[in-house]
């Protein structure tokens, strides 16, 4: 190939190429120049380290979620170890986790860029012992003090915390084009401890107890699981060096009108999910005693797991069908159907049929986890359109900072959800009735799908914004 003297033209193989960053192992786990957009980068070295610490995340935060519901199945196993509580202190047992996981979602969001992943993540399941070995201590004598007894039950709310930690860690080992799927799977793997606690407690503490129970196992037992997680963490996760905080992205997150519209509508879906996974071992118990439990030989199986089991698989699929169909008409229909089940249970309950109760209860459990998945999923489109930085000029990078710093804030409103249910029933107890509770739910689903579909729906269709 010729040039004009004094030009010289460089062949393809001539140029230059785009340096890959090469990774930094430092003492501590520490990795600096990751960066998971970085294709080359990525498919060399950095999905396989994304995967490692994804699973030892999915473990530590599983053993959060058991830890934060073990009271909503041991409270009803209290009775028959010789506690003598009443049924406002029983909902205060139940509900006091929540409120103080909910709480504990907000600093831990900002704990992985302060300490790193790996080491918040080892930190964050050695708290784990604390309310479990607590838990064995204080129903170990029927004598304890309820102060006690709550005081413990609220450091359960350490578990609850663990998600936000968790889920900010593993959003920056992934790039954005793997980030949705990744994410899905720490949240769902993380919600199925609810349904784990649930099936496990009951069989532990009634195996081998010779017609009792042994209350103690019920924390015990999870303590070698535990160390296991916090010694996999110690040795096979890592710390980031990129991974920085964002206070000031918060901080703008809460100046945005959606960020409170979206966690008033994320009360209702993981509210919800969380509340009656609490609450649920004792409905049973409260309405249909004789199916409180069910003996295999020695031991004594709830199926009050298989509620948050079956909100923990829909969460995914709710996300998947969002991004095919829309979060918004998603969370619109997820909305309608929790109101049209919670109506049909109540009109129903006169019949005490358990069987149609308990499919009534998956039921409102499935929507709740679909509305999960389709909540979450229209944040980031939201910021990204409708948001004021949006509106404003923002650039996508600017908006996507929003979202993400928003995600963490939903996320731990939300979850206030799982005090106000049980506080909900509790109130309504004293009536003599659960019922007023639910109808109160069903006005509260039904407010919340106006809400969606006037903010979000009939917006989109209007202005052609496509699906939110």
């Amino acid at each position: 190939m010729t040039a004009d003297r004094g030009t010289e033209i460089l062949t393809t193989e001539q140029a230059p190429t785009a340096l890959v960053p090469e990774l930094e192992h430092r003492p501590g786990r520490w990795i600096a120049n990751w960066d998971a957009e970085n294709k080359e980068q990525w498919e060399a070295a950095g999905r396989s380290i994304a995967k490692r610490n994804l699973y030892w995340s999915i473990f530590a935060e599983f053993l959060g979620f058991v830890v934060w519901q073990l009271w909503s199945i041991v409270v009803v196993q209290l009775p028959a170890a010789g506690f003598k509580f009443d049924t406002n202190q029983i909902f205060w047992l139940i509900s006091i986790p929540s409120l103080v996981g909910a709480t504990l979602r907000i600093p831990y969001t900002f704990m992985v860029p302060r300490f790193g992943g790996r080491n918040w993540t080892i930190v964050s399941a050695l708290l784990l012992l604390i309310p479990t070995s607590g838990l064995a201590f204080c129903v170990s004598n029927p004598s304890t003090p309820f102060g006690i007894m709550l005081l413990v039950a609220g450091l359960a709310g350490f578990g609850g915390g663990n998600f936000a930690s968790s889920m900010a860690n593993i959003t920056f080992f992934y790039p954005a084009r793997e980030k949705g799927w990744a994410l899905g799977l720490n949240a769902a793997g993380g919600n199925l401890g609810a349904a784990v606690a649930q099936l496990v407690v009951p069989i532990a503490v009634t195996l081998l107890a010779a017609s009792t129970v042994n209350l103690p196992v019920a924390g015990l037992i999870w303590i070698p699981l535990i160390l296991v997680a916090a010694f996999g963490a110690f040795k096979y996760m890592n710390n980031l060096t990129s991974a920085k905080g964002d206070v000031a992205g918060s901080i703008a997150a809460l100046k945005e009108p959606h960020l409170w519209i979206m966690a008033f509508l994320y009360i209702g879906t993981f509210g919800s999910f969380i509340g009656f996974s609490g609450v649920f071992p004792k409905l049973i118990k409260d309405y249909f005693p004789a199916f409180s439990a069910f003996h295999v030989g020695a031991v004594a199986l709830s199926l009050a797991f298989l509620g948050p089991l079956v909100g923990s698989l829909a969460r995914p699929y709710g996300g998947r069908m969002a991004d095919r169909m829309g979060g918004a008409r998603m969370t619109v229909t997820a909305f309608a159907s929790m109101a049209v089940i919670t109506l049909t249970m109540i009109w129903t309950l006169p019949l005490k049929n358990f069987w149609l109760f308990l499919v009534l209860f998956l039921m409102l459990f499935t929507a709740s986890g679909f509305g999960n998945g389709a909540t979450y999923r229209m944040i980031p489109v939201i910021f990204a359109t409708s948001s004021r930085a949006a509106r404003s000029g923002a650039k996508p990078a600017e908006t996507a900072r929003l979202a993400a710093s928003s995600l963490g804030l939903i996320s731990a409103i939300g979850a206030y959800g799982g005090f106000v249910i049980p506080q909900v029933l509790n109130a309504s107890s004293a009536s003599g009735s659960y019922t007023p509770a639910f109808y109160g739910f069903v006005c509260a689903y039904v407010l919340m799908l106006l809400v969606c579909w006037t903010f979000y729906l009939r917006k989109a269709n209007r202005q052609a914004m496509g699906h939110i």
